[in-house]
């Protein structure tokens, strides 16, 4: 890709929140405001390879994008003949008393908070913030969680519909609804992380674009909330992890377990990185969920071997984590933890607790740590019978080849003679 075209791409990316933020504090209607925000970054990108970058390239887009909104309230109003609409819409130039919060980087953060608004669901969280802060084309979000262009834009429209209708402003949360809505934020950020480095299914593993788009959400919250201790423990988080990308799948696309791993190709910047932001974080007080897990992923990331792995101190943060929250994932977690310390039979003894959570009973993960430590244990039938058990449960193409490729190395010598 042209140079140009990269440098484009990031400073609308980067533009996008900002724009979309003053309009909608400035105008209202979120919804037909993100369209023409949309609009004009599709202008800006043809525009701009030719024209080059304007000297303001921030006031040009709010300009293109406000006379679009004028154009698209217009339409709204004439279709839907109301006259309090035109009543209530704000003249050009004018900022609603009470509602400018200055800075760009409010309108940012409101405008996160506004897409992770409780009333919207989870996948439409993410899609919204996607669009709304990252910038990205309906289409773009389509191909990354491999569904129909339509079927994502139906998700958008009632996503910001449901904004619409709930009458939310564009104003910071109130203060008793503030910490559940930035806990909100960090769980999108991180289920868009977790799609990018271990994809639920599509043909790949690995979709770097998503993990860089949620490492760069991150920062922008880190930048927003720099005293926010789980907001930095979620950029530690993703660092970390994202770290050991290099190494995570082989030449032939399938996935490479940790304790394989080559560590050489470990990113030692973002572990550097990642371990700082963690350190400084843990000084703050009690930590929160990210904390800890961003703590599990630094002890992984500093072993120089898979021997070398400090497993009692994390099977320790394991047990923190346990104890505030219930999540399945964390107790499967907390299982192989165990069994690294005290032997596969007791992690497998807590399996049979794990495996009783409907919210995982059916998942391939549970089915394929089963399978590693019944192998650990030297039962390789069981182990065979667990690995297929999981390549069934996945709909991930790599993932159905490991795990099968797993099975079949358990497979019992064919007699001869």
């Amino acid at each position: 890709m042209p140079e140009r075209v990269t440098r484009i791409e990031d400073l609308l990316r980067d533009l996008a929140p900002q724009v979309l933020g003053a309009l909608t504090r400035r105008y209202g209607h979120f919804d037909l405001a993100e369209d023409a925000v949309q609009e004009a970054l599709l202008a800006a990108a043809s525009q701009w390879q030719d024209g080059g970058i304007p000297a303001s390239p921030r006031g040009w887009l709010i300009t293109v994008a406000a006379r679009r909104l004028s154009d698209l309230l217009r339409a709204e109003q004439a279709r839907q003949r109301r006259e309090e609409a035109a009543a209530r819409q704000v003249p050009a130039g004018q900022v609603p008393a009470g509602r400018c919060l200055g800075a760009a980087a409010d309108d940012t953060l409101v405008l996160l908070f506004l897409c992770c608004h409780p009333a919207l669901s989870p996948a439409s969280q993410v899609a919204l913030t996607l669009r709304a802060v990252g910038g990205l084309t309906t289409a773009e979000i389509a191909r990354a969680f491999l569904v129909p262009e339509a079927t994502m834009t139906r998700r958008i429209t009632r996503a910001k519909q449901a904004i619409a209708d709930g009458g939310t402003e564009f104003t910071m949360p109130e203060p008793g609804e503030r910490a559940a809505r930035t806990a909100a934020v960090l769980q999108v950020v991180y289920v868009i992380f977790t799609e990018g480095y271990a994809s639920t299914s599509g043909p790949s593993l690995l979709r770097p674009d998503l993990c860089a788009e949620a490492i760069r959400l991150a920062r922008t919250l880190r930048a927003l909330l720099p005293g926010d201790a789980e907001v930095a423990g979620l950029l530690a988080l993703l660092l970390l992890t994202d770290a050991r990308r290099p190494a995570r799948t082989g030449q032939d696309g399938l996935p490479v377990p940790m304790a394989e791993q080559d560590r050489g190709q470990w990113d030692a910047g973002r572990i550097a990185e990642g371990t700082a932001l963690v350190t400084e974080a843990l000084r703050r007080g009690p930590p929160g969920p990210y904390q800890v897990q961003a703590a599990i992923a630094a002890l992984h990331d500093e072993a120089p071997t898979a021997g070398e792995t400090d497993w009692p101190q994390i099977l320790a943060l394991y047990e923190v984590l346990m104890q505030a929250s219930d999540n399945p994932v964390v107790a499967l977690n907390h299982a192989v933890a165990a069994a690294m310390v005290h032997g596969p039979r007791v992690g497998l003894e807590l399996l049979e607790n794990v495996g009783a959570d409907q919210r995982v009973a059916a998942a391939h993960r549970l089915h394929a740590v089963r399978a590693n430590l019944l192998e650990m244990a030297g039962d390789r039938d069981a182990a065979r019978d667990a690995y297929l058990r999981a390549a069934e449960l996945t709909a991930s193409p790599p993932h159905q080849r490991y795990l099968n490729a797993r099975a079949a190395r358990l497979r019992p010598a064919q007699a001869t003679g």
